[in-house]
């Protein structure tokens, strides 16, 4: 092969290899375009619904992720943002009109929550709800679970749950502030069915969660009603350990 014939095989080789390599670089955009506006879009899992944002509640999800920020601090933002995540729970309860008489004789028309509602804290970071929950609801009855990763399977275990005798019938507040996985909070869930609770008699109070937690309980019970105030890739996981101080 002379040296005239090898430069004409290189330039013949070039020009078919080039549309190849423009194909593949054009798909290879076209999938990171995709992924790249292809986002967690909270409005297209109906079983998800998030507290109003606004600057105040911004402010709070900030001082709480900031790792200067002092444990007073810390506890005095996640009972205000726990107040409000509880507040707008108790919203998606049922409810029925009732008429009163003012103390000037008035007949004023109003409404009232059925009895048949209660909390259920899972242990132990689900405990720092059950506050925000007492100060708006101080006579409502709740229950606890416990429940660990069992170091040989890795799965989650139940090892303690105490409810209401009637829960079955009743609408659960189940509370815990951190989905990062979902595992745990599955587990809850399902202990709870397992005592004859309706999935769509349970809503899930969270603070912080992460896509793949929500899509992982929303998959396995899709009846079931979340209400979080932040969905983000990241959870801050020292939440228990710095709102009760065991750092």
């Amino acid at each position: 092969v002379t040296l005239a014939q090898g430069d004409l095989l290189l330039h013949l080789t070039y020009w078919l290899l080039v549309p190849f390599c423009q194909l593949e670089i054009k798909m290879t955009d076209e999938i990171t375009h995709q992924d790249d506006h292809d986002p967690f879009d909270p409005t297209k899992i109906p079983q998800l619904r998030m507290i109003e944002i606004n600057n105040q509640v911004k402010e709070l999800q900030t001082i709480i992720r900031d790792r200067e920020t002092t444990r007073s601090d810390f506890v005095f933002c996640a009972d205000r943002l726990i107040r409000l995540v509880v507040e707008e729970g108790l919203n998606q309860l049922p409810h029925e009109t009732t008429d009163v008489t003012t103390p000037t004789d008035q007949v004023y028309h109003g409404l009232k929550f059925g009895n048949a509602n209660c909390g259920v804290s899972i242990m132990r970071s689900g405990e720092a709800m059950e506050r925000g929950l007492r100060d708006c609801c101080s006579s409502i009855r709740i229950g606890k679970i416990l429940i660990r990763y069992n170091e040989d399977s890795e799965e989650p275990m139940v090892y303690y749950a105490k409810f209401p005798p009637d829960v079955s019938k009743r609408k659960v507040l189940l509370m815990y502030p951190l989905l990062n996985t979902g595992q745990t909070a599955i587990a809850a869930i399902r202990t709870l069915i397992n005592h004859s609770v309706l999935e769509d008699n349970i809503i899930f109070l969270n603070l912080f969660a992460t896509p793949e937690s929500i899509s992982a309980i929303v998959k396995q019970y899709p009846k079931i009603t979340i209400l979080s105030s932040e969905v983000d890739q990241i959870c801050p996981n020292y939440f228990g350990q710095k709102y009760f101080g065991s750092e």
